[in-house]
């Protein structure tokens, strides 16, 4: 009775971490591999010797914890950053901890002024970004971000890097909780400094993209302001928003949702056109009693200039949440593909239809494959102008490795679990190999 005890002590301290985090609609959704997957799909499995021996980029993931049961009270491990290197013809995996946070939401890289490459993290429950500089000793990192927003959290939950002025800076964009709080660190002299281009009480922000969209050669940055989130399964409303700090224009809504709600969105010139695009997935609603949805998950698309109340239905999916989605050219014809990781519905790449306005094309991927984020991100780490698609299936411990082979994706498992903890993975970037331990 005492584990049983233990682990419902878990599971309710999960619950309130995920809502803290971003949360989710189903009360179910803290334990993931409760999770149950569609039919299985036929996935091909690579042999490892069709990844070179050596890859002069590795991956870093974001992570939360929560230890085994029996093994330790039922609270938060320390943040961890887990990498994997993949050196003399195998993925070897390490990791480091931050005491002073409990997740990492975002790590990547980051390039200073002078030209140093850094890691730069953010995280919670304190809100604080930070930059790590490797040394002979390990890794120092130096704050230089940190502020309680005044609610009930106080965490970056997002984060995106980019020349926002077209003065050459790599200016910082982060969404934080709970407080609405879209903000810009940038560099200045010797330092940073910190700029709030938004704030709007009780408010979560859980994603920012920063993109093209008119093709002005201006970048701007989009984020996903959304009430907080509700846990019966219920609807809440939702916007996507514009800034052009370059303009200094403020808060623009480009994406109303109406009484629905985004966590994730992506930008990127898919159609070749020389001007970014807008994808925002919409996610589900669900009948709290039968578990049923009453609304599938949407994927729609904005270009410049449409109607906030009139994105593109692109894809319609059986499942109500979905953090992730990326892109890249995964089987070397010249073209993107966007890829979205689902929480149950699994692994997906959708390609346009004959025209803008119809549905895409959609292809399962993987239907073994899920998590409450299930981080996912493509990447040509062995540089042969196709990319890869690494996945991180929280459900089954596992980081997963998709290449275009003989025609078709071959997957290939690059790193299992076996410590037991409960893992939430918050992202997966690629970062030059020397910035690995």
């Amino acid at each position: 009775m005492r584990l049983n005890l233990f682990a419902v002590s878990v599971a309710l301290l999960a619950f309130s971490f995920l809502a803290a985090c971003g949360g989710d609609d189903s009360p179910a959704a803290s334990a993931p591999a409760a999770t149950k997957a569609p039919a299985p799909a036929p996935v091909a499995k690579a042999p490892a010797s069709t990844v070179p021996d050596d890859l002069p980029e590795a991956l870093v993931l974001g992570l939360a914890q929560f230890p085994p049961r029996g093994k330790g009270p039922p609270k938060p491990l320390p943040a961890t950053m887990t990498f994997l290197v993949r050196q003399g013809g195998e993925w070897k995996a390490s990791q480091i901890e931050d005491a002073e946070s409990d997740v990492f939401h975002k790590v990547l890289h980051y390039t200073t002024p002078a030209g140093e490459d850094r890691l730069l993290s953010g995280g919670g429950t304190q809100a604080m970004l930070k930059l790590w500089t490797k040394n002979d000793q390990g890794y120092e990192a130096e704050t230089i971000w940190q502020k309680d927003f005044g609610g009930r959290f106080s965490r970056m939950r997002d984060v995106e890097i980019g020349d926002l002025y077209g003065d050459g800076r790599s200016v910082i964009a982060v969404a934080t909780h709970d407080q609405g709080v879209v903000a810009l660190v940038k560099p200045e002299g010797d330092g940073y400094v910190v700029e709030e281009l938004d704030v709007e009480p009780d408010t979560f922000v859980h994603e920012v993209e920063i993109g093209d969209l008119d093709g002005d050669g201006v970048l701007e940055v989009y984020a996903t302001p959304s009430e907080p989130n509700r846990l019966d399964g219920s609807s809440q409303s939702g916007r996507v928003t514009r800034y052009v700090p370059a303009r200094g224009e403020g808060r623009v809504v480009v994406a109303d949702l109406g009484d629905r709600h985004a966590k994730e969105i992506f930008v990127d010139d898919l159609d070749g056109d020389g001007k970014d695009e807008l994808y925002v997935i919409v996610e589900g609603n669900y009948d709290k009693k039968s578990k049923r949805l009453t609304r599938p998950l949407e994927v729609r698309r904005y270009v410049a200039g449409t109607d906030p109340k009139q994105g593109t239905v692109i894809a319609e999916f059986d499942d109500y949440l979905g953090r992730f989605l990326t892109a890249g050219d995964l089987d070397g014809d010249g073209e993107k593909e966007l890829v979205a990781a689902l929480k149950s519905a699994g692994v997906w790449v959708l390609r346009p239809g004959d025209d803008s306005g119809s549905p895409w094309d959609k292809e399962l991927v993987d239907a073994q494959s899920g998590g409450f984020e299930h981080a996912s991100i493509m990447a040509d780490l062995d540089r042969d102008g196709r990319s890869e698609l690494y996945v991180v299936s929280d459900n089954d411990g596992e980081i997963r490795r998709y290449a275009w082979e003989s025609g078709k994706l071959q997957r290939e498992v690059i790193h299992k679990r076996t410590d037991g903890n409960t893992v939430f993975t918050w992202n997966i970037m690629p970062i030059p190999v020397e910035l690995a331990p």
